[in-house]
């Protein structure tokens, strides 16, 4: 039926007896109809045609929409079908870009914070505990610890509140011109790891677009950081007999056998902290470290470094435990280390530069190179060295322990002897004579 839409009409318009529904249709708008269902529900539709096929689309509940609106919005249908629009299409499109604008309304919102947390609930997994650590101290607030120690904020921590879309190049160059000042180390590592994590943010579902692509660039590294410098402290050979006499007094077994061997095998310093009961073969007298570069690697368990595990205590399935560390493992001896190191006259020596001593030392017995990087686990650098060579660990160990053995002798130590007992502590009594 075809009437002149009114308001009053409209409200008298019923359903057609025995139907669902009935349709009534405007003629004063091409293809605006009224929809009467005989439950008395009315709501204004449009229909037309599109590519040749027939379209029907809801306007609105009349309780809503008036009949001019209805007309306008039915004539505008009307001129998108003219153009072969579907205005359906044109309504889903609408409402996705609202919903998209909602979106980003809300990622702007988000905090530096709550994205740095879960991006370490992402990495931790494939982290080693160090450097999980280093994310963590990094990034943590000012205030006290359980025992009352003032902690210092961390150089990531006055980021941690900023919206993440305020991270931009300017923003990130005026963080770091303020924190490299007091301390540039920390804040240089600082800057490498906000870069790793605005990469991860670029790639992730729900952070990427975020945060300007060029916030960590070449150029603010280049202008704001010092200059690195790399580290050249090292073991000189007359310094080994000072060395190994001042590590051999640590009180603690743990920490002075953990430094002799860090020295002995040239392993990084959270490898052989991991290093389990599991991992030492007694029978074949080898190592299973973790490596890096390649998962895990092999090395000789050479006479001196078996000696110096076999006295220590099992206290869990850590070699180098503690009963101090929440992780049941030696986690910081570089503080004992530091100690004895300033007792020996031999500063600034660092646990990576036992490593380098490691590799340096090998020179003065002519070790070679290759056998010297399979066992620090080192990445081959020659195609001979990664496709063709695979040295046996008996070959590895014949060099490996003429190496430690000139080391000892160096050092003052006889070869294969092990590390002194320490002394015992006494405790007396309050009040006692003795």
């Amino acid at each position: 039926m075809k009437l002149k839409f009114t308001t009053g009409r409209v409200a008298e318009l019923v359903c057609a007896t025995g139907k669902s529904q009935t349709f009534f249709w405007d003629i004063s708008a091409p293809g605006l109809g009224l929809r009467v269902t005989a439950a008395g529900a009315k709501s204004y539709i449009f229909e037309s045609r599109v590519h040749g096929k027939t379209l029907r689309c809801t306007i609105g509940d009349i309780r809503t929409w008036g009949v001019a609106e209805a007309r306008n919005e039915a004539t505008r249908h009307k001129a998108l079908t003219d153009q072969g629009i579907d205005p359906r299409e044109r309504k889903r499109e609408a409402a996705e870009a609202d919903g998209k604008k909602r979106q980003e309304a809300v990622r702007a919102t988000i905090k530096f914070g709550d994205a740095w947390a879960a991006y370490l609930d992402a990495r931790a997994p494939k982290w080693g505990e160090r450097h999980l650590r280093d994310h963590q101290m990094l990034a943590k607030s000012a205030g006290r610890d359980a025992a009352g120690k003032v902690l210092v904020a961390g150089p990531l921590e006055p980021l941690m509140d900023c919206r993440l879309a305020e991270i931009n190049a300017a923003k990130v160059r005026g963080w770091l011109r303020s924190e490299v000042t007091a301390r540039p180390t920390q804040s240089a590592l600082a800057f490498r790891l906000l870069r790793a994590f605005l990469n991860w943010c670029a790639e992730s579902p729900v952070y990427a677009g975020i945060v300007s692509a060029d916030s960590c660039g070449r150029r603010i590294s280049k202008d704001e950081l010092p200059k690195s410098r790399p580290k050249d402290d090292c073991l000189q050979r007359e310094q080994l007999g000072a060395w190994f006499g001042a590590v051999r007094t640590i009180r603690n077994p743990v920490i002075s056998a953990y430094l002799q061997t860090l020295l002995l095998i040239g392993a990084r310093r959270e490898e052989l902290a991991e290093l389990r009961w599991d991992d030492v073969d007694w029978n074949w007298k080898t190592l299973r470290l973790g490596d890096k570069v390649e998962g895990e690697r092999i090395v000789p368990l050479t006479p001196y470094v078996e000696n110096l595990l076999a006295s220590l205590p099992r206290a869990n399935g850590w070699v180098f435990s503690s009963a101090s560390a929440k992780s049941g493992r030696l986690v910081e001896p570089s503080i004992q280390h530091r100690t004895v190191c300033r007792a020996a006259g031999i500063p600034n020596l660092t646990l990576h530069g036992l490593r380098r001593s490691f590799a340096t030392l090998s020179e003065w017995v002519e070790c070679p190179t290759g056998i010297v990087a399979q066992i620090m686990g080192h990445k081959p650098s020659a195609i001979a060295e990664k496709h063709y060579k695979r040295r046996p660990i008996d070959l590895l160990r014949r060099a490996h322990v003429q190496l430690e053995d000139w080391i000892l002798e160096e050092a003052g130590l006889v070869p294969g002897a092990s590390a002194p007992t320490p002394p015992r502590l006494v405790l007396v009594q309050k009040g006692s004579q003795t």
